[in-house]
């Protein structure tokens, strides 16, 4: 079973932006695409730890705000040739309010 707690309404998060939720789990980047869709990531990059929730996101990915490392939003993953994995949240939208489970999800290469 999962714990889903209500962290925003979708309309407080800009399109092509991301707002920062902190939790006993650690900040928590929200991110809205252009298209609607929202996904949670750390809000730590895997390269240096630069706030992912700065970044400009663009499609499904967001650009770290320090060296412009492109991390997948729907995985957390790096995009080659960088390597690494920012943890992700699930993340649902329910008639306009945002929530979101402190629960990571895997990816293969989460380290």
């Amino acid at each position: 079973m999962t714990d889903w707690i209500e962290v925003a309404h979708l309309d407080d998060i800009p399109r092509q932006g991301a707002r920062v939720v902190k939790t006993a789990a650690g900040e928590i980047a929200v991110f809205r695409t252009v298209d609607d869709e929202v996904f949670a990531l750390r809000d730590r990059c895997p390269h240096k730890g630069g706030p992912l929730s700065q970044g400009i996101v663009h499609g499904k990915k967001v650009a770290c705000p320090l060296h412009d490392w492109k991390i997948n939003l729907d995985s957390g993953l790096a995009v080659a040739p960088d390597v690494g994995c920012a943890a992700r949240f699930p993340v649902r939208v329910v008639e306009g309010r945002v929530s979101l489970s402190l629960t990571t999800e895997t990816t293969s290469t989460d380290r």
